[in-house]
Parts: C-alpha cells; sequence; structure tokens
C-alpha cells in the first residue's frame, strides 16, 4: 500500500462517519456514564471526542501509529500529514556512508 492509498481509505473513513450510529455495549455504557457524573458533563458526544483525542494522542506518542501505518501502508503519520515519502522529500537518494558514520545511526 502507499501513501495515496492511505489518504483514499482516511478520506473514505470520514465521509462514512457523517452517516454512522455508534453503539455502545454496556460496559462501556457504564464507563461514560461514570464519566459523565465525575465530569459533570451533559453531553456524552463531549466525552466520546474527547476519548477519541486521547487515544489518538497516545497511539500518535508512543509510535503505534506510525508502526501500524508502516506496516499497512509503508509511510508515517509525518508523511501522511506532509503529503510525500521520506524518500521523495530527499529525492530518492541515499548519500552512501563510510563504516565510521554507521556509528552514529540510530
Amino acid at each position: 500500500m502507499s501513501l495515496s492509498e492511505l489518504t483514499a481509505d482516511v478520506e473514505s473513513a470520514y465521509a462514512a462517519l457523517d452517516d454512522a450510529e455508534i453503539t455502545l455495549d454496556g460496559e462501556s455504557k457504564m464507563e461514560l456514564a461514570m464519566l459523565q457524573a465525575a465530569l459533570e458533563e451533559d453531553d456524552p458526544a463531549t466525552l466520546v471526542r474527547r476519548g477519541i483525542h486521547m487515544l489518538f494522542q497516545s497511539t500518535t506518542e508512543t509510535g503505534k501509529l506510525d508502526f501500524h501505518l508502516r506496516g499497512a501502508y509503508d509511510v508515517t503519520y509525518d508523511e501522511y500529514l506532509s503529503g510525500m515519502t521520506y524518500e521523495e522529500m530527499t529525492g530518492g537518494t541515499n548519500p552512501t556512508s563510510s563504516d565510521d558514520d554507521r556509528r552514529y545511526q540510530f
């Protein structure tokens, strides 16, 4: 898969969310109700949005998002945001390195 396929999949999933009604299981409903009561939030959708933001941030910060994107699409989130792969950003060439240069690579 590629950057263009990832972009198409994200756009497709985004469009599908307009019509989606998400149903919750009993455990999720109980947890959402507990959060509503504890945080004094009347609108459960606000808490769902906050939960999605937290999950996205956590997945991004731990590198899990890049791991899954690299495995499925062979790109990272930074590449997706920029609209080009690292190879495209650098002109598609890798400078040759000597053995001495390798010790500085992580």
